[in-house]
This record gives C-alpha cells, sequence and structure tokens, in this order.
C-alpha cells in the first residue's frame, strides 16, 4: 500500500511539479501577456522609423519599385540634393527648430521649477486653486489656443517672428505640474526649515538645497518640452509665414506639399524626416544618464 501511494505522488517523467503535461503554470503564462503586449506596441511604435531609416537610402526609382523594407543605394545623392535645396534651407530649419526646442525648453523647465516649487512648499491663499486652474490647462488641448495666441500675439505685433514662437512655449501647465510633484516628493520641509533656521534667504535656498534635489524631474520636463516643441507643426504654422523662420516641421510641410507635383521630392522629404529624428535619439541617449545619476546623488551635490 504505501509503495503504491508513494508512485501516485510521483510526477510524471517530463514534467514539472503543479503543470499539466509540461505545460507552464497559469500565473507564468499570465505574466507573459504584459510583455507580449510591450513588445507588439514596440514594433508597432518602430516600425514607421523603421521604414523612414530604409526609404531614405533609396533613390526616388528605388522607392517606388523596391520592396519596401529592402535598403538602397541613394541615401548619398538625397544628403547632396537635401543639402543643396534652395542653397541649404534644410539646414536653416534644422537651425530654427533647434533654437525653438531648445531654448523654449531650457526656458520651460526653469518656469516649471520656480512654479512647482512654489507651490509644492510655500502656503498661500489660492495655491490650490492656481493649481486646479494649471490641471485644466493641462487637458486642454493646444488647438483651442492657438487661435487667441495668434490674436494676442497679432496684437502686440509679434507675429512672424521667433518670439511668436517661443513665447506661448515657455509656460508649459504640464510642467509645471511634474515640478510640483517632484518637488513635494523630493524636497523635505525639514531641509528647507533647516536652511531658514541658518539664516539663508528663499532664493539661496532654492538654487542651493532644492534645486539640486529636483534636476532629475527638471530634466523630465525639459526633455518632454523639448520634444513637443521640435514636433509641433500647428503654432509655426499658424504664426510664421516668412519660410527663413520656419522650423523643421513646417518645413518638410513645404517640400511634402511640391512633392504632390513633384515627385522627385518626396525622397527630400523622407531623408529630411530621417534626419530630424537623430537630434531628439541623440538628446535622449545624452539626457538619460542624469537620470540614474541626479538620482543617486540628490541632495549630496548641496
Amino acid at each position: 500500500m504505501s509503495s503504491l501511494a508513494v508512485s501516485q505522488a510521483e510526477p510524471v517523467a517530463g514534467t514539472a511539479p503543479g503543470t499539466a503535461k509540461g505545460r507552464p503554470p497559469l500565473r507564468r503564462r499570465i505574466v507573459l501577456i504584459p510583455t507580449v503586449t510591450l513588445l507588439l506596441g514596440a514594433i508597432y511604435c518602430l516600425l514607421p522609423v523603421a521604414w523612414v531609416v530604409i526609404a531614405a537610402t533609396k533613390s526616388g526609382r528605388e522607392l517606388f519599385s523596391t520592396f519596401t523594407f529592402l535598403p538602397g543605394t541613394g541615401f548619398a545623392d538625397n544628403f547632396q540634393d537635401l543639402s543643396a535645396y534652395r542653397d541649404g534651407v534644410y539646414w536653416s530649419w534644422m537651425g530654427n527648430s533647434a533654437l525653438y526646442a531648445g531654448l523654449g525648453a531650457l526656458l520651460s523647465a526653469c518656469v516649471s521649477a520656480f512654479s512647482g516649487y512654489a507651490l509644492a512648499i510655500y502656503r498661500f491663499r489660492g495655491r490650490e486653486t492656481i493649481f486646479n486652474v494649471l490641471l485644466a490647462g493641462v487637458l486642454m488641448p493646444p488647438v483651442i489656443l492657438a487661435i487667441p495666441q495668434y490674436l494676442l500675439l497679432a496684437k502686440a505685433d509679434l507675429t512672424d517672428s521667433y518670439l511668436s514662437v517661443l513665447l506661448p512655449q515657455i509656460l508649459s501647465p504640464y510642467g509645471v505640474y511634474l515640478a510640483r510633484i517632484y518637488a513635494a516628493a523630493a524636497v523635505p520641509a525639514d531641509v528647507v526649515e533647516a536652511g531658514r533656521v541658518d539664516g539663508a534667504s528663499e532664493w539661496r535656498i532654492f538654487t542651493r538645497i532644492a534645486l539640486p534635489m529636483m534636476i532629475p524631474g527638471m530634466v523630465t520636463v525639459f526633455l518632454f518640452q523639448f520634444v513637443a516643441i521640435w514636433n509641433n507643426f500647428l503654432l509655426p504654422y499658424i504664426m510664421l509665414s516668412d519660410d527663413e523662420k520656419f522650423p523643421i516641421t513646417l518645413g518638410l510641410f513645404t517640400l511634402l506639399e511640391q512633392g504632390a507635383n513633384t515627385p522627385a521630392m518626396y525622397t527630400l522629404v523622407i531623408t529630411g524626416a530621417f534626419l530630424a529624428v537623430l537630434p531628439l535619439v541623440a538628446l535622449f541617449l545624452v539626457i538619460q544618464r542624469f537620470w540614474s545619476l541626479d538620482l543617486l546623488s540628490g541632495a549630496v551635490k548641496s
């Protein structure tokens, strides 16, 4: 009887305990669902990027006659043609985008740091009302604000200028929201109070104590705002009429419109789109190291 009980308790050869015929447990299969979902999402997002990278290597003839994901031999010619187009206006567009996105994101990160710190640390009447208004701004689509912004800047005679694209980007409700949440979590009230007891001014407390703790959050705000400004199309489209001041998004749009009548322009548009993605990739690779670095250092720097 005992030998029969032991034989019934032993698992069948080639199977794992708790499984049927070697199949993985139900819990393990459920855990794989998020991984598979993320993998499918990554493929969905990266597939257009892969198409742009491969299409940029094709000449005009290869673009319409070869397999979609088969690399071509015309990238060097496409690059030269794009650089020579209207005496290199494409690189002027790239420079304009770098100015709008770089300066706009930097100023936006500074304003977000000041505002978020004030909303998180100080107690004053109307603080929650201001924060709720900012939340409403986060939920408001930018397309609703484009026309009012144009009318305001037109009254100030600032349309068709660099400031007409820069000024609306400086205040980011989402950036202020992130800065407020991060400052409340990263800057202890005891540290701020200790600085006041030691006689430090509020400005010194912010710049020497609070800001180093907030750097990882501000890097995130800078990156989000840089990408948003770099990819922005509607605001420059409304504000600008001089194509010498166009950002890369609006410049590529004008090339695409010309491509409707001149199919050879499609290769320039695709090559330009590929080159326009590279600064964003480079920026992300450079900035991501600051997240882990500053999260480890924090207040030690102060």
